[in-house]
């Protein structure tokens, strides 16, 4: 079997059309946490020549599997968005435990992608600033690559410029990191270790896959409590002139 990194929730977002080009390739880069890497994975990573980690697990979780893989220039942020099933804590546990109705998953996973756009809100200038300082190619992951970068990846997309029918498409791709977990045959270890019990197996297909009304909910929180993304960015510090910045670099 092929142990290539691309065969993770691992991918460029070089290609995908814009308002008034494309995005570069080799610049940028959305990947899950370290967890599932093989020794010749973290090989092929390192030889991509990172120069910034933006690392959005919680404390915990980067403690518990740090990067080990990058060069010594390459600078690397820790984030803390919380906003995820491995670190809600006793809330998204007893929230399955209420029954075993896939409902329940479907509607806990729309409710955390919708806290995540305001969480994501004191770190936007960090990464920017960052990525127009030349720190590139750089990386924005979290555990598993879907939610918490998914909606990152999401936003910040938009705001260079691509539909939002093909920000989904991109999105929809991270169900690769479900499809893996049931190929190795760690779900069940992986939901006893975190939760205490196993969820039934149409909540786990909820929690571990992804689905445009995720990604919607987190859009739609948008628009709830910004107005659009032009408004968004603005309350996080990033202006017109570091978004025309951002273009400039981003897209060909």
């Amino acid at each position: 079997m092929t142990k290539d990194l691309f065969n993770l929730n691992f991918r460029d977002l070089g290609g995908l059309a814009t308002n008034t080009g494309k995005t570069r390739s080799g610049v940028l880069y959305r990947g899950e946490g370290p967890r599932n890497f093989s020794a010749m994975q973290t090989a092929q990573l390192k030889s991509l020549g990172i120069r910034a980690i933006f690392d959005l697990r919680s404390a915990g979780e980067r403690s518990e599997m740090p990067h080990v893989w990058q060069n010594p220039d390459c600078r690397w942020l820790g984030l803390d968005i919380n906003a995820d099933l491995r670190v809600f804590g006793n809330e998204g546990r007893e929230r399955l435990l209420l029954g075993r109705d896939p409902a329940i998953a479907i509607d806990t996973m729309k409710e955390t992608y919708r806290a995540i756009p305001a969480l994501l809100v004191p770190h936007w200038a960090v990464i920017v600033d960052s990525l127009l300082a030349n720190n590139v190619p750089a990386l924005i992951n979290c555990t598993a690559g879907k939610d918490r970068t998914g909606v990152s990846i999401a936003l910040f997309l938009e705001l260079l410029g691509v539909s939002r029918a093909a920000i989904m498409r991109d999105y929809l791709k991270s169900s690769v990191f479900g499809e893996n977990m049931s190929r190795a045959g760690t779900i069940e270890q992986g939901f006893v270790g975190t939760f205490g019990f196993l969820p039934s197996s149409g909540q786990i297909q909820a929690l571990i896959g992804v689905r445009s009304e995720y990604l919607d909910a987190a859009r739609e929180e948008v628009e709830r409590q910004w107005r659009g993304i032009d408004n968004y960015f603005d309350d996080a510090g990033v202006d017109r002139t570091a978004r025309s910045a951002l273009q400039a670099m981003l897209v060909e």
